[in-house]
């Protein structure tokens, strides 16, 4: 797999005008947080709120708030 990154393929052509490369955009970045920081998010603060019920001390993000 890392020979595939780092043996990039030449950049096509069509018609004599090189294509660019395809390149992460904002929804690629919106997907990535809907998918992956919106479930740790979640998962965290689930996590402090139990802590906080047993332990009685709030140790998040949270509670610097």
């Amino acid at each position: 797999m890392l020979n595939k990154l780092r043996l990039r393929k030449q950049a096509q052509t069509v018609m004599g005008y090189r294509l660019d490369e395809p390149r992460p955009t904002l929804i690629l970045v919106l997907w990535a947080f809907i998918y992956v920081g919106l479930p740790l998010i979640v998962v965290s603060s689930l996590v402090d709120l139990l802590i906080q019920q047993i332990t009685g001390n709030c140790t998040g993000f949270w509670c610097w708030f």
